[in-house]
Order: C-alpha cells, then structure tokens, then sequence
C-alpha cells in the first residue's frame, strides 16, 4: 500500500508527459509481457513515421555525422553494426584519430529496434565528436543468455581490430549501454580483462541491470512506474535466462561476481524514479570498494529511458556527463550539469588559462 501511494505522488512535470505522450503515439502502450514472438519481432522492426513526430522525439539529425553499415562476423551467426562518425574535428582535439564508443542499445534483452538507436547513436557522434558503433545484438526470447553477452564481446574484438582503418585512437574505445545494454556494456569489460583482450578506456553505463535478482528496495518502491515496471522487469529477465540460476552467473548479474577491480573507469548514470536506481547505485558501491574508478550521478527527477529522448528531463545533464568523460576530464570532475553551464565552464577556464599565460609571458619579459 505504501509503494502504491508513493508511485502517486511522483510529480510527472510537463515535460514528462509530453515526451510519454510522443513515444506512445510512436509505439502505442501494450502490455509487453502477453506479446508473441512474432509481436515482437514487428515491434523491433517498425519504422518511424512522421517526420513531424521524429524530430520532435529525437531532434533532427546532425547531417555532418557520416554513416555506414557493416556485417560482423560472431559464432554461428552475424551481426549488423551501425557506425556513425562526425566529419568535423573539435578545436580542442590534439589527434587527427578520434575515440570510439561501442554501443549496446537496451531494451530488456528483448527489444531493439535499430530504427530508434541509430537516431541515438548518431546524436551521440555529434555530441562526443567521437565515432559510435551500434550493435545489434541477437535477441532473447529467440535467443537466449549468453548469446547476447557473446554476441557483444566478439563485436568489440571485432572492432578493435578495425580501429586502424577507422582512423580511431586504440587507446580511447569504450564501452556503453542503457538498461539491459548497460548490463552488457559491464560484462564485456569484466569479459576484457579475464580473457586478456584489447584494453577499454572506460565505460558509460545508463541505468543499468546490474542484478537479476531484483531485489532492492528500488524494485519495491517503483514498482509501477510510467516507463518500467517490476512485472515487465520479471518478464524481460525469464526471457532472457536459460534456466532460473543463470541470474547467479556475473556474466548475467555483474554485481554478483566476487571481483569488481581491474576493470576501467566507470561513469554510471540513473535515473531516480526507476526500479534499476539502487541496481547503478550498488554497482557503483561495489566497483568503488575494490578501487575501481567510479562516478555515480543520479538524475533525481529522471524516469527510466529519459536518455534516448533529447526532451526528457535529464538527458540533457547525461549527454554534458558523457561528453565530459570523453573529453578525457577525470572522473572526480564529472557532474550532472546542462550542456550550456559546461560549455560556460569550459570558456571560464579557457580565459583564466589565457590570464595565466599573458601574465608568464609579461614576467619572462622583464
């Protein structure tokens, strides 16, 4: 009953239900938990219609970010990748080679549809000025844990391998995901450092599965949630799992393994009204306590998957996040601000350094 009066007190602001009402014109509200396979698949597929509605939902698409499409080869089967890379080259960018992002979309291991998150992913090319690569991973039901796992390790192999050819710095690729991609985004650095493979410069995890288990307090207190609910969470988790113990498999619940060190800095995002907040909080705790570089930030007023809406109240905060880890700021340093008061901090900085400069100029001068 306590849960119940508390999900009716969130204060859902204008800005909230004007983005629920768009995505809901964009794929109206089912009860994903009684669809088929095949409803599923249609899901994943659909195109997005209206121009008018696509550029309200996602913004317009940065037409200076290129776009190409490759086949990558895993265990029986193959991938579509999706990558995306800005022409232009920031002003603060030293290198010609650019950092790579490799991205696994979220979707509760389920969903996916690709038409959605290129729109994403290219944005994030623009934003970053840093290429993305997109992956779309096989899908449960059809395909079940750890094909997703592996399908997502092979493809960073993959694109280690093809960082020369992409004019892309070896020692700036990083992982990211939201929600179930988020999860995938953690195993395969974990997967990086047991199996010895290419280096990982951090990785960008956006509300993350961190455990399958499901239960925090989280789970409880956001049960029904607008964007993502507990029954939806049970559905996406049965569909996903082989049989029941493979929750207890790190590879399937990352914060369930007995060794969180050695792996690269994390910037982890939540959202605040999301039954995964406490799943990036204690992952975060788990990954600081075995001295694994971490920033948690939490967008206090976020609901789950605000991040692929541009609109949605704290998405703007994430992306400067994310765009000032790129940049190669250190951790400690991250916040949760607009892309504005960064860019108004990165110029108060710029003028304090010319100060400094035109002041050592005028003392070597004497």
């Amino acid at each position: 009953m306590e849960t119940q009066e508390h999900i009716s007190q969130i204060s859902l602001s204008r800005r909230h239900k004007a983005v629920l009402k768009l995505s809901q014109k964009l794929f109206p509200a089912e009860d994903v938990t009684t669809l088929s396979e095949e409803q599923i698949s249609q899901i994943n597929k659909k195109p997005i219609t209206g121009h008018s509605l696509r550029s309200r939902l996602f913004k317009r698409t940065d037409k200076t970010v290129e776009h190409d499409t490759f086949i990558i080869p895993v265990e029986n089967g193959a991938l579509t990748g999706y990558f995306f890379k800005p022409r232009k080259t920031s002003r603060s960018q030293i290198s010609s080679l650019k950092p790579l992002i490799i991205f696994y979309h979220g979707g509760g291991w389920v969903f996916g549809n690709m038409n959605i998150y290129r729109l994403v992913c290219s944005r994030l090319a623009s934003l970053t000025n840093a290429a993305v690569l997109a992956v779309d991973y096989r899908l449960a039901p059809g395909h079940k844990f750890p094909t997703a796992v592996e399908d997502c390790y092979e493809a960073f192999l993959w694109a280690s391998h093809g960082v020369r050819y992409w004019k892309i710095d070896p020692e700036r690729i990083y992982v990211m995901g939201d929600s179930a991609g988020g999860n995938l985004a953690a195993v395969v650095t974990r997967l990086a450092r047991d199996r010895k493979g290419p280096p990982i410069a951090g990785q960008i995890l956006v509300y993350p599965v961190t455990d399958g288990r499901m239960k925090t307090s989280s789970y409880d207190e956001y049960r029904d949630s607008p964007t993502l609910t507990q029954k939806e969470m049970q559905f996406y988790i049965k569909s996903y799992q082989r049989e029941p113990k493979d929750i207890l498999n790190p590879q399937f619940s990352p914060l369930l393994s007995k060794d969180h060190s050695r792996l690269p800095p994390a910037l982890i995002i939540a959202a605040g009204w999301d039954p995964l907040k406490d799943d990036a909080r204690l992952y975060g705790e788990a990954l600081r306590s075995a001295d694994t570089p971490v920033k948690y930030l939490e967008c206090e007023q976020a609901l789950h998957g605000y991040f692929l809406y541009p609109e949605a109240p704290g998405c703007d905060e994430s992306e400067s996040a994310i765009m000032q880890f790129i940049s190669g700021r250190s951790l400690d340093s991250v916040a949760l601000i607009t892309k504005k008061e960064m860019e108004r901090h990165i110029r108060d900085e710029r003028r304090k350094l010319r100060k400094v400069n035109k002041n050592y100029v005028s003392v070597e001068g004497t």
